[in-house]
């Protein structure tokens, strides 16, 4: 399984064929990172750093790639914290010149008060999907949200890329 595209610079690290954790990892740091080969290769070289020696089998991707990439072009936060939540998710829209219009004002107490992490996540993903991309939120042991950004036409890829790694992950209009 290959999802390659000749339009990165940093893939020829990996054969197209190669079905290794490494290069599905790349992979996931490219889609997370489109149109920024870059960031990719950076967020990518901290995970191998962060990962170490350690077996594939052990290494809980999804947790290593929130670490490496977050803020960045991952975000994970308490779900009951909808300051910190608005703020990751307008951080990651910036990347792409994107606002999030909240249908209210995210600076105010009384809008905080009115409002879940579901209803956010909702929000901004209805509002990145007119502009291409897709919000997806993944699944967390815990009381938080966690999650990241890709372009629309990579939904198939993201959702084949996540069962690769054992990731479960759902659009930000599906979680609940």
């Amino acid at each position: 399984m290959s999802y390659s595209s000749d339009d990165h610079s940093h893939e020829h690290a990996f054969d197209g064929d190669d079905d290794s954790l490494d290069a599905y990892v790349w992979q996931l740091f490219l889609l997370i990172n489109p149109g920024d080969d870059d960031a990719a290769f950076q967020q990518f070289a901290a995970y191998r750093e962060a990962v170490g020696d350690t077996a594939d089998d052990d290494i809980d991707v999804a947790r290593t790639v929130g670490e490496v990439a977050d803020w960045r072009s991952a975000f994970h936060v308490d779900a009951e914290d909808t300051r910190a939540l608005v703020q990751a998710i307008d951080e990651l829209a910036a990347r792409w010149n994107l606002s999030i219009d909240w249908d209210g004002d995210a600076d105010d107490d009384e809008f905080h008060a009115g409002v879940d992490a579901d209803d956010l996540l909702t929000t901004a993903y209805d509002n990145l999907a007119p502009h291409g991309y897709t919000l997806w939120v993944l699944d967390t042991d815990d009381d938080s949200v966690a999650g990241w950004m890709t372009l629309s036409r990579d939904v198939e890829p993201m959702r084949e890329l996540a069962t690769e790694l054992g990731i479960h992950l759902h659009r930000g209009n599906e979680r609940g």
